[in-house]
C-alpha cells in the first residue's frame, strides 16, 4: 500500500488548510487511518485517527475542536481539515494506515500504524 499526501502549504495564523491522503494498492484490510506531525527537533505527535468500521474519530487534545478528519472514499484515503491554525502547528504532516484491530486505544500511537506517506509541509506564520 502506498500513501500520498497533498494539500500542504503556507497560511497565516487563524487560517485554514485541508490536507489529503490517497491510498493505493490493497487497502481492504485497513482498520484505521491516522494523521501525525513532526516539527524540527520535536517528537512525532499523533493528531487524529478514523476507524474504517463505523467511522469513529479520535483527536489529540492539542487539535480537538480545530482539526477534523474524514474519509475520502473515492481515493480510499482521508482528509484532515485544519482550522484556526497557529504558528505552533507548523510541521510536516503525515498520514498513516493501520491493519491492527486495536489501532486506536485512547492515544493515537504511531507504533500501531505500519504504512506511512512521505509527508507534506504545513507552515503557519
Amino acid at each position: 500500500v502506498q500513501l500520498v499526501e497533498s494539500g500542504g502549504g503556507s497560511v497565516q495564523a487563524g487560517g485554514s488548510l485541508r490536507v489529503s491522503c490517497a491510498a493505493f494498492g490493497h487497502t481492504s484490510s485497513t482498520k484505521c487511518m491516522g494523521w501525525f506531525r513532526q516539527a524540527p527537533e520535536k517528537e512525532r505527535e499523533g493528531l487524529a485517527a478514523i476507524r474504517t468500521l463505523g467511522g469513529y474519530t479520535y483527536y489529540a487534545n492539542s487539535v480537538k475542536g480545530r482539526f477534523t478528519t474524514s474519509r475520502d472514499d473515492t481515493k480510499n484515503g482521508v482528509y484532515l481539515q485544519m482550522n484556526a491554525l497557529k504558528p505552533e502547528d507548523t510541521a510536516t504532516y503525515y498520514c498513516a494506515r493501520s491493519e491492527a484491530p486495536g489501532c486506536v486505544m485512547g492515544v493515537i500511537d504511531a507504533s500501531y500504524f505500519q504504512w506511512w506517506g512521505q509527508g507534506t509541509q504545513v507552515t503557519v506564520s
